[in-house]
């Protein structure tokens, strides 16, 4: 049995991409990846998070894909998650897959129907919380957590990219302020990004 884990990391950011990974496991007993650090990455610290993905890499395959934010701007951020799992799907060719339900709950038959249809697999598992529930979710969520945290590393002192970052905010205020086109790197069509213009202009 080939199973396939799929999540994603930063899809609420307003700074650098969406990654979403993968993870391919052989065999139903997910019991070796728990055992391994598997789990919900946003619980793990960033140490444990690389620790874990090391001994991951020796039980089963990860593959990550990014989402960059000219594309989140020019697209629909939704669609374009989708079109990453479905590429995860069809590179690895799996007999059953986990995903970590991106919609909400009552959402969740629609897009089983829908990957079903896409895919030509038609065995999956779409949960909330399915990171923290499946093993080799919980792999496919430190391998785009990793990634992600790297990806904002990269780009200096400019905190977690969440729109509730002070630090984050700051810098896109300051951004705004110099009348300069946006960085690349930045979310520009993200609604953060015209409510903090619209302070600049009337606050």
């Amino acid at each position: 049995m080939r199973i396939l884990g799929l999540d994603e990391a930063g899809r609420g950011c307003v700074l650098g991409p969406l990654v979403v990974g993968a993870f391919l496991y052989e065999g139903e007993d997910q019991s070796p990846l728990r055992a391994a650090g598997a789990d919900d990455s946003k619980v793990l610290s960033a140490a444990r998070r690389a620790a874990a993905l090391r001994r991951l890499q020796s039980l089963g395959q990860l593959r990550t894909l990014r989402v960059e934010p000219a594309e989140i701007d020019e697209g629909n951020l939704n669609e374009l998650e989708f079109t990453r799992f479905l590429d995860h799907v069809r590179f690895f060719a799996p007999d059953r897959v986990f995903l970590d339900a991106p919609v909400n709950p009552r959402g969740i038959p629609k897009l089983k129907a829908r990957m079903i249809r896409e895919s030509g697999v038609n065995d999956w598992v779409i949960e909330p919380k399915a990171d923290a529930t499946y093993p080799v979710v919980g792999a496919a969520s430190i391998a785009a957590k990793l990634e992600r945290d790297a990806a904002i590393h990269a780009l200096g002192e400019v905190g977690s990219g969440y729109p509730s970052d002070p630090v984050t905010r700051a810098l896109l205020s300051r951004l705004l302020a110099s009348g300069e086109p946006l960085p690349p790197w930045v979310r520009a069509r993200w609604g953060t990004i015209e409510n903090l213009r619209q302070q600049a202009l009337f606050g």
